[in-house]
């Protein structure tokens, strides 16, 4: 009786519970953003990993020996070409400079001299007055002092060289880097002493390595026949500093593939005009490929993985969310290609993915205008410019 009694109040107990749990209100739905899919002409590009390098590079050497004296530039600034940079001591290369022209000129007073005794011996000569041998040996004298003179000038020429020299000039507009020699030492004498470098860095290069499949792949598919590239820094300080990308051109790739790694280096070059880009940076690099093929996208960022491979949540027709597994193909940081599991026009869900199961009731958003693969494009200004 005890058990019996027992039963019939757990029994009833359990029935006042079904009914208190049916009268409560059921849950709102989750709200969740979703974006609807679709085939269309999205551009390609495909993004690489690369490593900027200076356009042009220029060790400034001394070509002249002496001590240095004075260095007139500022370390870590721009020099315009032509600009003086380093002045190296002058009075061994102004005295030779002297000794050479004085030379020129003593050559040429006793050049006057032996042409003034030419015209005296040759009529002498004519009349039989003065011996041939005497005006043959003024006329050889006037020969060699010539020669002397033109050898006298090229001295000259060679000692304003060596003379120029002392002026140490910038050869390329650039950013110069320290100084390697103080004022005051002794340089040029055992060797051209490096004093500084300089480097072009505008225009920028920016190297990258697309493997020999992904290339022929470009040469196959794209739009134009120079490449257009975007180069940017990975943007940890985005809240800090924002360099947006750097614009340009695919305008060199080498003429092998590369052994040990089977890749193919090739380079984008992009204006650098306000030196924000710096020699040995790590970039991406974005090569525009194509916008006339159709393909099925998402951001890659939706699409999760389990041991059953990768799959998303759509919104079905009871506004529930549903699993779907896919396949993707080739993906950027951008986006992600579909090739097996979305026929189009689903919505898939992009937010809230943590509290998502299969069956969860949720309310939609579609977010597809600003945050479906073309709005991300846009924003990353991908959108290729029609010309």
């Amino acid at each position: 009786m005890v058990i019996l009694a027992g039963c019939m109040i757990f029994s009833g107990c359990t029935e006042e519970q079904q009914k208190q749990q049916s009268s409560r209100p059921a849950a709102p739905p989750l709200s969740v953003n979703v974006v609807t899919v679709k085939s269309e002409n999205v551009p390609i590009w495909l993004e690489y990993t690369g490593k900027t390098e200076a356009s042009q590079r220029v060790e400034v050497r001394a070509r002249a020996a002496g001590k240095l004296e004075e260095v007139l530039f500022q370390e870590g600034a721009h020099v315009e070409k032509g600009q003086k940079l380093f002045v190296i001591e002058k009075n061994s290369y102004e005295a030779a400079v002297a000794k050479a022209r004085a030379k020129i000129e003593s050559d040429e007073a006793s050049l006057k001299l032996a042409k003034a005794d030419v015209e005296r011996y040759r009529p002498l000569v004519a009349e039989g007055l003065a011996p041939r041998v005497t005006l043959e040996q003024n006329e050889a004298r006037v020969g060699e002092l010539q020669a002397a003179i033109k050898a006298g000038r090229a001295a000259l020429d060679e000692a304003l060289l060596n003379l120029s020299y002392t002026d140490v000039v910038s050869p390329i507009a650039g950013k110069i880097s320290r100084k390697n020699v103080d004022v005051g030492n002794i340089v040029g004498f055992s060797d051209k002493t490096l004093l500084t470098t300089i480097i072009g860095d505008d225009p920028m290069h920016a190297y990258f390595n697309p493997n020999e499949e992904q290339y022929q792949l470009v040469e196959q598919y794209k739009s134009k026949e120079i490449l257009d590239a975007r180069v940017t820094v990975p943007n940890n300080y985005a809240k800090l500093m924002d360099r947006g990308y750097f614009k340009g051109v695919v305008d060199f790739n080498d003429n092998q593939v590369d052994p040990m790694t089977g890749t193919i280096t090739m380079r984008a070059t992009v204006a650098n005009p306000e030196s924000k880009l710096l020699e040995g940076t790590f970039v991406y690099v974005n090569l525009f490929v194509t916008d006339k093929a159709a393909f099925m996208m998402l951001d890659p960022g939706v699409i999760q993985e389990d041991q059953r491979g990768s799959f998303v949540y759509v919104v079905d027709e009871t506004d529930s969310a549903k699993r779907v597994d896919v396949s993707r193909g080739f993906e950027t940081r951008q986006y992600a290609v579909i090739v097996r599991g979305l026929a189009g026009g689903e919505r898939v869900i992009v937010n809230s993915l943590a509290k998502i199961r299969p069956g969860t009731r949720v309310q939609a958003n579609d977010v597809t205008a600003t945050e479906g693969v073309m709005a991300v494009m846009k924003k990353n200004e991908l959108i290729p410019v029609k010309e």
